[in-house]
């Protein structure tokens, strides 16, 4: 938070005052939040500054509420934030001597009054930082849950020039999604590849589909394997703003070459925003692409069967998930009701084994239609929340990749006192079958990868392999 945004705020005499002299003790400072986690009740006002009372507010937020904060180790979390503050000294070439972690003994109060103290000492001795130095502190607290639904959004801006619709990177995607490298890169598969160039930078440079990626910033994506952090460079978010060089092979050629990517706004193509779009293959089969499960979505996807269904006899439905990063899921319940009734598709659970049943919406009309559903590993959450319902269920086959195995559980959201928002999940999701889909993802019943070769040629395997199904 910069001072300019802080005095449109009113408060800039404070936040002079409190960067020129000490933090005060708790007894002389503003009391925490009377309840930990307080559920947002309309728009949040104006973000304020990040400050240790804050970091408290979340810290027994977590505790409390978190569905595995009664049985977490609090010490981790401390000392993740506290590895995190003495980290961003050292970016900021500062270092200071009460800047040591205190010891922890496993008493939440105490091991948070310890950490207070020493988080104290040492942002009085950089009051320039002491926002910055929160900030970080906070952030790897959240990151230490290790919850692929634990986020803490903030800060949240755009770029100037930005029209609904405009896309920020550059301008390409990739076989390892931006949503599998935050959320379980473990699962990510060499070659790294372009498998659609939207435009920008990457439409720039005559990228094109299949081209393999054979080092981003001159570190290789996959090392005996597995994934490495550089992937995540493919994926800036604003502002993020640094250029990113690759070194690229198109196979069709033997052609290698350099390239540098700035990122920035792009137009993206109008059909690749919609969120349900549908077709006709084969005189018969409804094929329905649906990007995320947005408000609606489910009757949207209804409605588009229905109307291709008009005037003829649909013999099958083909459900196009592939990329879709999940949303809502009531739609994803109300979705799989289409096609099966009287099931529970899923079930959220506390740490100590008590669950909940999600059931299908039976109100809904069946289709009594055959369903394929193509999945890949950008299929998350509610996604992977339908396709465990439709594979344990029965309700159709499943035709692609495994999906991304990012499904702790449907995250709650609650707000901090400056303004910020804290979400989490309150329980832990099982499918139908009460089998763990997160960091596992749902196999495919018929496993049909995309190649290099497949996007360079435009050829849809996974798709020509559901058509095949369907037919028999």
């Amino acid at each position: 938070m910069t001072l300019m945004r802080t005095a449109a705020a009113g408060l800039a005499l404070l936040l002079a005052a409190a960067c020129t002299a000490p933090t005060p003790p708790r007894s002389e400072g503003s009391a925490a939040a009377g309840t930990a986690c307080v559920r947002p009740q309309g728009p949040a006002g104006a973000e304020t500054a990040t400050t240790i009372e804050v970091i408290e507010q979340a810290y027994s937020c977590i505790l409390g509420t978190y569905y595995s904060g009664a049985t977490l180790d609090a010490r981790a979390l401390l000392t993740a934030g506290f590895v995190a503050l003495t980290q961003e000294l050292n970016r900021n070439g500062h270092d200071v001597p009460e800047a040591t972690m205190p010891a922890l003994t496993g008493d939440r109060e105490a091991d948070w009054t310890a950490f207070e103290t020493a988080f104290r000492k040492t942002t009085d001795q950089v009051p320039d930082l002491r926002e910055r130095l929160a900030v970080v502190t906070l952030e790897a607290i959240v990151a230490a849950l290790g919850d692929n639904h634990a986020r803490w959004a903030h800060d949240i801006r755009r770029p100037p020039d930005y029209y609904d619709g405009d896309g920020y990177g550059l301008g390409l995607e990739a076989n390892v999604s931006g949503p599998q490298v935050d959320g379980n890169p473990g699962v990510a598969l060499p070659p790294l590849f372009v498998t659609a160039v939207q435009g920008g930078a990457a439409q720039a440079a005559g990228l094109r589909p299949g081209d393999i990626i054979e080092s981003i910033n001159a570190s290789v994506p996959f090392i005996d394997g597995k994934a490495t952090p550089a992937i995540a460079a493919l994926y800036p978010r604003y502002p993020q703003a640094r250029p990113v060089g690759l070194r690229l092979l198109r196979p069709s050629t033997g052609r290698r070459w350099t390239v540098t990517l700035k990122p920035g706004l792009f137009q993206q193509d109008l059909a690749g925003l919609h969120v349900v779009s549908s077709k006709l293959l084969d005189d018969s089969i409804a094929y329905v692409r649906m990007r995320r499960f947005a408000p609606d979505s489910a009757d949207r996807v209804l409605k588009a069967i229905t109307r291709l269904r008009t005037g003829r006899t649909l013999t099958g439905v083909i459900l196009d998930l592939r990329g879709n990063g999940g949303g809502s899921p009531l739609e994803a319940t109300r979705l799989v009701s289409a096609f099966v009734h009287g099931k529970v598709t899923a079930y959220q659970c506390t740490v100590d084994g008590r669950c909940e049943t999600t059931r299908t919406d039976d109100t809904v009309e069946l289709l009594n239609l055959p369903l394929m559903v193509l999945t890949d590993r950008s299929c998350a959450s509610a996604c992977e929340h339908f396709s465990s319902a439709v594979k344990d269920l029965h309700a159709g086959g499943l035709v692609g990749t495994r999906t991304a195995g990012v499904i702790s559980g449907p995250a709650q959201p609650y707000l901090l006192r400056n303004n910020t928002t804290l979400s989490f999940p309150v329980r832990h999701h099982l499918g139908p079958d009460r089998e763990v889909i997160d960091r596992i993802g749902v196999p495919p019943d018929h496993y049909v990868p995309l190649t290099p070769k497949d996007a360079a040629a435009g050829r849809d395997p996974a798709l020509a392999k559901a058509l095949t199904l369907l037919h028999k």
